[in-house]
């Protein structure tokens, strides 16, 4: 029997040859070509910058002023907040203490009033507060002028637009608020006259106007002035007549009227003219419609 082959001994040659060892060494690059991802946070960048800009010509071109001034108020601090704060009333408690009813400043050291920092616009006044921008109280005569002078001014305007005898001059009715009251002014345009050229006489539909403007004011306990007004057309022989003849004739053609309409006589103020001293187009006294009347109900205090 063949003798087992000796193990050949620990730490001697071998015949068999070395294994290869292989390392694979990775370098991160930057992925070129179009497999990149840089460009595309900046190109989403820009297409979100431009959707902003977009929406914002949107929004211009689809709101009107009021909400565009809204909209600009929504991102900035609003007019009270900025009267309050110039009032010192920015500090602990709002320049108030704890107990203080309206929290607003009222130390002497600070500087501002209720009455001029706070807007007029923020709030009505109660039953014994001035109401607002007015400063009105209710229960007042002036008060209740007003309430009734809207009421007359509001039945007036549906009365002349169902009437189409007034469809091609109700439009030259203007009604301003002044002080004094309520004022009614029959403007003249460049292809209607109230008045027959250069005199008194009250064309027809201007006759008919005033005499439903004396209706309407004609159960009102208010004064009445009338004023007259004219162009600065001047006169060949001002002595036969002149502007402040004319405004004057003119005031009492329209007392006439209204006092046909109703208008007790006893509730005439003022008639007077002042020709072409107070121009309703201060820049173009030719204008025709510096030629008016205005008629101003009275407030009774």
């Amino acid at each position: 029997m063949a003798s087992k082959a000796a193990k050949a001994p620990k730490g001697a040659a071998s015949n068999e040859p070395p294994k290869v060892i292989i390392v694979k060494k990775i370098i991160e690059g930057g992925h070129g070509g179009h497999h990149g991802g840089a460009w595309k946070v900046a190109y989403a960048d820009f297409v979100t910058a431009m959707m902003a800009f977009f929406l914002l010509l949107w929004l211009l071109g689809a709101t009107t002023e009021r909400q565009r001034k809204a909209l600009a108020d929504y991102f900035t601090p609003t007019l009270v907040e900025l009267r309050k704060n110039s009032a010192g009333s920015n500090g602990m408690f709002g320049g108030a203490s704890i107990i203080d009813k309206d929290n607003y400043p009222h130390k002497a050291a600070q500087t501002g009033t209720r009455a001029i920092t706070v807007p007029s616009e923020v709030g009505k006044g109660g039953d014994k507060e001035g109401t607002g921008d007015k400063g009105t109280l209710k229960g007042s005569s002036r008060f209740a002028d007003r309430k009734a002078f809207e009421d007359m001014k509001r039945k007036l305007e549906s009365t002349l637009s169902k009437d189409k005898r007034f469809k091609n001059i109700r439009s030259q009715l203007r009604f301003t608020s002044t002080p004094d009251g309520l004022q009614m002014d029959l403007v003249d345009r460049a292809d209607f006259s109230m008045f027959a050229t250069g005199t008194t006489s009250l064309v027809p539909q201007a006759a008919q106007l005033i005499g439903e403007i004396g209706r309407s004011i004609s159960g009102l306990p208010n004064s009445v002035t009338i004023r007259g007004h004219t162009d600065s057309a001047p006169y060949g022989n001002t002595l036969a007549m002149n502007n402040w003849m004319l405004s004057t004739g003119r005031s009492e053609a329209v007392r006439r009227k209204l006092n046909g309409s109703g208008v007790a006589d006893t509730r005439f103020n003022r008639i007077e003219g002042v020709a072409d001293r107070e121009p309703y187009i201060a820049n173009n006294p030719y204008d025709p419609r510096n030629r008016r009347v205005s008629i101003t109900l009275r407030y009774r205090d």
